[in-house]
């Protein structure tokens, strides 16, 4: 009798031979694998016998790797994790462990998880991961449609009404591309499936947590209405994130796509909120190891403030601002790489692009002063935020078990949370409420242009700025300013502290008072493993000297001309008893008060400019 079988009419191979140590039943299961169609059934899902058959079929005939995938256990859930070490650590030796690398790498690239795509106007066309997509669709993903990215700008610049949704989809693309980059520019960081992912849903992720009108829900209304909260968006994000994954049942689906490890949950909420624990090791992260270290720099990096994030929202708020932006993050991606610096692996660039990065944070400060931070658009938050803290106790919103929220307590909840957009505005708006009648006069006063009127803005001298726990006693000081030089205004009373309104802003490159740029490693085209520092003075002598300054704004809440012209005495005095800057308008508004101060009227830049004419004229007669 032959030793073979007929099947289907058509003849089966012999089993294998006894070398590789299994019994009958086992060998008739490889064989009838070999015959299948391996294709029907996704990798991911394969039993380790499917996998070793994979590798028959691609030359892998070494009885020995496929002793290690049996001993080990291997199925195709493990694909996502499978590196260069990790075949290392199961026991395959070189030159086979390549050649399986290479084979499991193919698989991959054969069996791609279908994309979704969306049109973007800012990315063009950009493929998303159907494990990102199931996060994009659901309702706490989804609520940031309803919240603007600019907050109260889009009240000053009619085309900023893009919102969190589309900026946090640009993110998500980004950080996936600059993880690929990397990885495919240095195969040797063992860059897996598992870590791609996990930085790009960090990416799609990292704003979840904002509240109404972006910024001004937790640097305005959260600080004076819930001040013992110590609250920030990047903690809602976590808590969101997390509320996410349980009220969707996504655990499912990450871990279908191989993010089954409590670490890879871990890693995300590292991304977005900073290290979860801090532990007495050098290494405060538990997502990743130390060797990764550069995976934590890439949606929001703390060590110079070079991320994706800052790269998206640049595009996208230029875009709709109508401002230019002189930043290529296309071009920095060209030139990234992973250096190693003082024992940690840091993303560096090349030395020549130290000049585009300044340009970057010259960027940055250009968008905060001509748009995020616009004088009508802060007054325009200020008052939304009165509106809020008005409303604040009368305002319901239903949260987990029924329970009831305030705006300022439905950080609390996160069910409550995700009720909580834009829309609060016109919920007050119009409401019947009787007891919203304060907080809809400031919203209608919003939407009449009937706005808090600007004074002036002035600095401190450096190094005398003025420290956030006296920010409260700034408008008490303004109307103790009262000029002495200045006549009585009949029908007029002296102005109040509650008439003003001081808004202390602080300007910098993201790092205070620091350059940035310090922070930044760089390589050289003739040893692009070697990571440099490049100070100021290598790059040019035009860049700044310093890299923060404050600025104070002061507005009054009286609309009437004459009350206006009292107030800008007033805050005129205020600059000359602190010491400030000269308001711009000073000698126009309060042409008595800006003589009492000498340092304000002095001649000497007028002199020095007619000295370096005269100097230019004589040197010019000299040649001729």
């Amino acid at each position: 009798m032959q030793n073979s079988d007929k099947v289907g009419g058509a003849k089966r191979a012999r089993p294998d031979s006894p070398a590789d140590g299994l019994h009958t039943p086992a060998k008739q299961q490889v064989s009838a694998w070999r015959d299948a169609d391996l294709s029907q059934l996704h990798p991911r899902h394969w039993g380790t016998e499917e996998l070793c058959c994979y590798l028959r079929r691609e030359g892998v005939e070494d009885p020995e790797v496929h002793q290690c995938f049996r001993v080990k256990k291997m199925t195709g859930s493990v694909l996502p994790f499978v590196n260069d070490s990790y075949l290392e650590e199961i026991g395959i030796r070189l030159p086979q462990r390549t050649i399986v690398l290479l084979c499991l790498r193919k698989l991959e690239q054969t069996h791609v998880d279908i994309m979704k795509v969306f049109n973007d106007p800012i990315h063009g066309h950009i493929e998303m991961h159907p494990l990102l997509v199931r996060i994009i669709d659901t309702p706490q993903f989804q609520r940031l449609r309803y919240i603007k990215q600019l907050g109260g700008t889009y009240y000053v610049f009619p085309g900023a009404t893009h919102n969190r949704f589309e900026h946090s989809l640009g993110v998500g693309h980004l950080a996936g591309c600059l993880v690929r980059a990397l990885q495919q520019r240095q195969p040797e960081l063992d860059i897996n499936q598992r870590d791609l992912l996990c930085v790009q849903i960090a990416g799609l992720c990292h704003d979840l947590g904002h509240g109404p009108f972006s910024h001004m829900f937790d640097g305005r209304f959260i600080p004076l209405a819930n001040p013992k909260a110590q609250w920030k968006h990047e903690q809602a994000s976590v808590k969101m994130f997390e509320y996410l994954i349980d009220s969707n049942n996504l655990k499912t689906d990450m871990k279908h796509y191989g993010l089954c490890l409590p670490e890879d949950v871990e890693f995300i909420k590292e991304q977005i909120g900073g290290p979860t624990k801090i532990n007495d090791s050098s290494w405060p992260y538990r997502g990743r190891s130390k060797e990764k270290s550069f995976l934590y720099e890439i949606v929001a990096n703390q060590k110079n403030g070079i991320d994706v994030d800052k790269w998206d929202y640049f595009a996208r708020d230029c875009h709709h601002l109508g401002i230019q932006n002189n930043f290529d993050y296309k071009r920095f991606m060209k030139f990234a790489r992973v250096c190693e610096v003082d024992g940690e692996k840091h993303i560096c660039t090349r030395d020549k692009e130290v000049g585009n990065l300044y340009d970057m944070f010259h960027t940055r400060n250009c968008l905060h002063r001509r748009a995020y931070q616009h004088k009508v658009g802060n007054i325009i938050e200020t008052m939304i935020t009165d509106a809020f803290l008005k409303a604040d106790k009368y305002i319901k919103v239903k949260g987990s078990n029924g329970k009831e929220y305030h705006l300022s307590t439905a950080i609390d909840d996160m069910e409550a949370y995700t009720n909580l957009t834009d829309d609060i505005f016109l919920t007050i708006l119009r409401s019947d409420l009787p007891e919203l009648h304060e907080a809809q006069e400031i919203l209608r006063k919003i939407e009449r242009r009937d706005l808090y009127k600007f004074l002036g803005e002035t600095q401190p001298k450096e190094g005398k700025e003025i420290k956030k726990e006296q920010y409260d006693e700034l408008p008490a000081e303004v109307a103790a300013s009262k000029p002495a030089a200045s006549k009585p205004d009949k029908g007029i009373q002296d102005l109040m502290a509650e008439d003003f309104i001081v808004d202390v802003i602080n300007m910098n490159y993201g790092m205070n008072e620091e350059n940035p740029i310090n922070n930044v490693s760089f390589y050289c085209k003739s040893d692009i493993t070697k990571a440099i520092k490049i100070t100021k003075e290598q790059v040019s002598k035009f860049l700044p000297e310093t890299f923060a300054e404050q600025l104070i704004r002061v507005y009054c809440k009286r609309l009437d001309k004459e009350s206006l012209d009292v107030a800008r005495k007033y805050f005129v005095q205020w600059c000359i008893s602190k010491d400030f800057s000269k308001p711009r308008d000073g000698d126009v508004v309060a042409p008595e008060l800006t003589p009492m101060k000498e340092s304000w009227n002095s001649k000497k830049g007028e002199k020095s400019a007619e000295k370096r004419a005269t100097d230019f004229k004589k040197a010019l007669f000299q040649q001729t």
